[in-house]
């Protein structure tokens, strides 16, 4: 049987070393972790995790809880678990995913939840353990998202450059931090070229957005830009032109956001502001590692910048 100091002799570093880097592995430099993950890897020695788990008092459970109702949003959570996961994996750390009905089952270290809205921090203020939240909130937690203001102001500052006549922001029809962000990046750039912005909701959708857009139809001239808070939505908008016989993107131009999956399936291809959906599963998991191991302090709030990507809906 492999053992501890087998794979000290192989890393060629000493047995506490190796200890630390199973046990505390954010007390150790990278170039450490790795030598000492490839030793195991080349001698299959695998940690003790119950053992560990005791030693430590923890569970070695991270979950996961999705506030809000999958079929709005996927595949977007597919990418999300991804990286949550690969980067758990490499902490002998494992991945529970659970919803709000049955969060209470069973103990864990910490939590990482997405979908959270106002009404629900009344419940999240109630754990005890390290809590991550993924989108941006204003109750004071940790929270992982992307450069929202940005990624939109991205688009907005594309769509001036390309001389379109009018641009229009479609948004999604909630009170909501993230979509207030969204709407900040329009709106400023707008503001800079001293337009005037014009921006509809809809909820998130496509046949809504595609209902939104025939209603208004004979207000949307040739040469108009529309600015997506989704690509979901962007979907709807797309269809809904198609279907009045707009010209696309000669007439009109369509950006959308997040970039996982309904971009690429629409046709015509949806340009698209894109974000690092599994990076982002990844930093989550850093960052409640990191409260964990260190009692639950702060590790702030991190907004990761997002790519535009263009397509066959701009021209």
């Amino acid at each position: 049987m492999t053992t501890l100091k087998d794979v000290a002799r192989e890393a060629n570093v000493s047995q506490m070393t190796v200890s630390r880097v199973i046990n505390h592995p954010e007390q150790v430099t990278e170039e450490l972790k790795q030598l000492v993950y490839d030793a195991m890897k080349t001698l299959n020695y695998h940690p003790n995790i119950a053992a560990k788990a005791l030693a430590n008092n923890r569970t070695q459970v991270i979950k996961f809880v999705i506030l809000e109702e999958i079929d709005t949003v996927e595949p977007y959570y597919m990418y999300l678990l991804t990286g949550i996961a690969n980067e758990l994996e490499k902490h002998q750390y494992t991945l529970q995913l659970v919803t709000h009905r049955n969060v209470s089952l069973g103990d864990c270290d910490g939590y990482i939840i997405t979908g959270a809205r106002n009404k629900d921090f009344e419940w999240i203020d109630t754990i005890k353990e390290p809590v991550i939240i993924f989108g941006e909130n204003r109750h004071g937690y940790d929270y992982i998202d992307t450069d929202n203001v940005g990624g939109i102001a991205k688009a907005t500052r594309y769509a001036i450059k390309q001389h379109y006549a009018n641009i229009n922001f479609i948004g999604i029809d909630m009170d909501e931090p993230f979509e207030y962000s969204r709407e900040e990046g329009y709106i400023r750039e707008m503001q800079k070229e001293h337009l005037v912005p014009t921006i509809f909701r809809c909820v998130n959708r496509s046949t809504a957005a595609r209902k939104l857009i025939e209603k208004n139809w004979k207000s949307f001239k040739p040469n108009t830009m529309f600015i997506c808070s989704s690509d979901r939505i962007a979907l709807g908008v797309e269809r809904a032109v198609r279907g009045q016989n707009g010209k696309i993107p000669q007439d009109y131009g369509i950006i959308g956001h997040d970039g996982v999956f309904l971009d690429q399936i629409a046709f015509p291809k949806l340009s698209t502001i894109r974000q690092n959906v599994v990076f982002m599963g990844e930093q989550c998991a850093v960052s409640i590692l990191k409260k964990i191991f260190f009692h639950n302090v702060s590790v702030g709030n991190q907004h990761f910048k997002s790519e535009l990507i263009l397509r066959d809906t701009t021209r």
